[in-house]
């Protein structure tokens, strides 16, 4: 009897042991936790294009005020967009927005202010290129996109300062492409023009145009109103970034 109730000793012990090593451990209700949340977060959806377009964008936007001669010995006040384009600071925008003013005051995505001047200016497409007399401490050039790689169709994004209210964005999509358009106060029409259909209002104009991957591809320069009235309804046109930012150090060689 001792071998037989010895071999069940032994099959008993080799059992307790397989159990030992193979059993699964339990756990605790604050590592439940933890594995829940990790896999939640795991399956948050990154965030939508539009809203990384603006993260990417938002450091390089400018605020343009200016001050001109007005009727009557009065001062008339004007508002636009730029976009910083290189690494030296230099502030890209529509030429309407600044041509002819007393003065030009830049506000910077740091909330600090400089007077400006036209360094170079393009009137055959409505682009200017200003110098700020300060630059904030940091600041973060756009990214130079590529216009001829768009087509009818893709995803198309603004960012300005309509009616003063500072960094707001709109969307749409590109609508066309060599269009022309007279823009204000200037003598001749601008050829050539990208349309879209992301909304574009008074102060948006001198701000930036971007793809999907917050590139700049384009200045915004205006809209069409069959009204004649000064608000969107829903033709809007930016000059190309190959041409506008040819002159001012910020596009690469297309």
């Amino acid at each position: 009897m001792a071998p037989f109730f010895s071999g069940v000793l032994a099959s008993l012990l080799a059992l307790l042991i397989f159990n030992a090593l193979t059993r699964t451990p339990q756990l605790t209700a604050e590592e439940l936790n933890n594995v829940v949340a990790s896999a939640m977060a795991s399956a948050t959806p990154r965030p939508a294009d539009a809203a990384l377009v603006y993260q990417i964008i938002q450091p390089s936007l400018v605020l343009i005020q200016t001050e001109r001669d007005g009727e009557n010995g009065e001062v008339d006040y004007g508002l636009g967009s730029g976009v910083i384009i290189n690494a030296d600071g230099n502030v890209l925008t529509s030429l309407h927005v600044v041509e002819d003013a007393l003065s030009i005051e830049l506000t910077f995505a740091d909330g600090t202010k400089a007077e400006a001047t036209i360094l170079e200016s393009q009137p055959e497409i409505d682009i200017a290129l200003l110098g700020a007399s300060v630059l904030p401490e940091l600041f973060l050039p756009a990214t130079i996109g590529n216009a001829g790689n768009l087509n009818v169709g893709d995803d198309a994004y603004v960012v300005g300062n309509p009616f003063g209210l500072y960094s707001s964005m709109s969307a749409g999509v590109i609508s066309g492409f060599n269009r022309t358009f007279q823009p204000p106060n200037l003598d001749h029409p601008v050829q050539g023009l990208i349309q879209v259909d992301a909304a574009i209002n008074p102060g948006n104009s001198g701000g930036p145009l971007l793809n999907r991957s917050g590139h700049v591809v384009g200045i915004v320069t205006g809209i069409i109103n069959p009204t004649d009235e000064s608000f969107f309804v829903g033709i809007g046109f930016a000059v190309p970034i190959n041409q506008a930012a040819g002159g001012g150090g910020g596009a690469p060689p297309y």
